[in-house]
């Protein structure tokens, strides 16, 4: 069954390789990006956000079978815009778009995490994205002391919380739309190529995202792709709130004794 999903940050990455994983699959594609993509918005402003539901509104009137949150930014970008595309970018993809969700009748949603959410996250940046306050979560970002890296680790993990919260609410699971996400490892693409071009970055990767198979370095985002595109085209509706971890074992050293 032939089924309509949009994708944000679909002109790169994972991105870019899950609208290529659906494609061949026969799907129809709606890509979100800032170029070279069906809707060109900017997901970092409200404006840009709104402007994101009307164009894919106008593609499909009858209504969205999925929804994957791809896009994401990481350093040189300041924490805010960080936090301004990674958490409320993704939360307002998903709550913009519900309304069409809903017309489906097996609708599926997917979140792009990440193994950084188990990192240097600052717990206090990561309620203030939850509050729903985003200027203040912004301005937190800044000032409070967060690093780039800290920035990001707390994005990804205020997303993993608010996937958690929401699956199960009213308004999701209780609708019958799943929710779920993954969460990737270290996975070669234009975001991590800088680091993955050095030995030096090779090295830090290495430590802050082991992995447990030989002589893997990073994923490669064709394989996020594979399991983003299942998530996304469910037919059982079993599945809600999960987060798999796509990551060569990065979580399982993080966090070996959890179930």
């Amino acid at each position: 069954m032939t089924r309509t999903i949009v994708v944000t940050g679909a002109a790169s990455g994972m991105g870019r390789a899950t609208v290529e994983e659906l494609t061949a699959a026969g799907h129809r594609v709606i890509g979100v990006d800032l170029r070279d993509v069906e809707v060109i918005a900017d997901l970092s402003t409200p404006a840009g956000r709104s402007a994101m539901a009307d164009s894919v509104a106008r593609l499909a009137p009858d209504g969205i079978d999925g929804v994957v949150a791809a896009a994401g930014v990481t350093v040189p970008l300041p924490p805010s815009k960080i936090i301004a595309v990674n958490y409320f970018g993704a939360v307002a993809t998903f709550e913009l778009l519900r309304p069409l969700l809903l017309r489906s009748a097996t609708p599926c949603a997917v979140a792009v995490i990440s193994t950084a959410a188990l990192m240097d996250y600052d717990d206090a940046l990561v309620e203030a994205c939850l509050s729903g306050d985003e200027a203040a979560a912004q301005a937190m970002a800044d000032t409070h002391g967060a690093t780039e890296a800290t920035g990001y680790a707390s994005s990804k993990q205020a997303l993993a919380r608010w996937l958690r919260r929401a699956a199960v609410s009213k308004e999701w699971g209780g609708s019958g739309l799943l929710l779920n996400g993954v969460g990737p490892g270290s996975v070669l693409t234009p975001m991590t190529e800088d680091f993955l071009s050095t030995p030096e970055g090779r090295a830090m990767l290495a430590k802050a995202t082991p992995i447990a198979l030989p002589g893997r370095a990073y994923g490669e985002a064709s394989e996020l792709a594979e399991i983003i595109a299942f998530l996304a085209t469910l037919r059982g509706r079993y599945l809600l709130g999960q987060i798999i971890f796509v990551d060569g074992g990065t979580e399982l050293f993080f966090r070996p004794d959890l179930i």
